[in-house]
């Protein structure tokens, strides 16, 4: 496996500490550009989150085509432009609208599973089995938004994860240096995290179906 296939914890690390606009802002292509690594991340994990990965990746692409058409482009440079955009026009309340602002709340979601997941694999020895931090990571994060059927099903796949130490190696190209900047990257993903937490509770939006 090449080595841009694999999850590089280095270049998620820059690109979040680099997406952070002005004060309270998040620079969307930057946002989305460190998600298309985050997926490889899923996809890497095999099975157990496979279904997560395919909705990633329909999520991803529909925001990235916003950003290029020439009509909403300017209206998604950042978070907060799109936040305004689709609540001055009242597309959220427009069922035939796919909504920037729902489609990247999916992503926030992912995005707090996959800290806390790392946050607590962080915290293995390389011979420690990861399927419990796994577990709960999940139980608390994406769980709460998944029905029973596939929290159920993913629970399941998570007792096949392998040891702290041949998940790093499954998923990254090079383990010392991937562990070395793990505390780096996960400080950058928090902020990331809190500052759109904080745009959505702001906005009113973590509520959108």
């Amino acid at each position: 496996m090449s080595a841009s296939e694999r999850f590089d914890i280095e270049k998620v690390a820059k690109i979040f500490q680099d997406c952070l606009h002005d004060s309270d802002d998040v620079l969307l292509d930057s946002y989305l550009e460190a998600y298309e690594e985050i997926n490889k991340f899923f996809q890497l994990m095999g099975t157990v989150f496979g279904f997560v990965s395919s909705d990633v990746r329909s999520k991803i692409d529909i925001l990235c085509e916003y950003r290029r058409n020439e009509s909403t482009g300017e209206r998604f440079v950042t978070i907060k432009t799109m936040i305004s955009y689709e609540k001055d026009e009242e597309l959220l309340k427009d069922n035939s609208y796919v909504s920037g602002c729902r489609t990247l709340l999916r992503l926030h979601r992912g995005l707090e599973f996959i800290y806390e997941f790392l946050r607590r694999l962080s915290e293995l020895n390389e011979c420690d089995k990861t399927h419990a931090c796994c577990k709960s990571a999940y139980n608390e994060t994406l769980a709460k938004h998944h029905p029973w059927v596939v929290r159920k099903g993913a629970v399941v796949a998570m007792y096949a994860l392998p040891t702290q130490g041949e998940l790093l190696k499954r998923v990254c190209m090079n383990v010392t240096r991937a562990i070395e900047v793990l505390p780096e990257m996960l400080k950058h993903t928090k902020s990331v995290y809190d500052r759109v937490e904080l745009l959505y509770s702001d906005n009113d939006l973590h509520g959108l179906p």
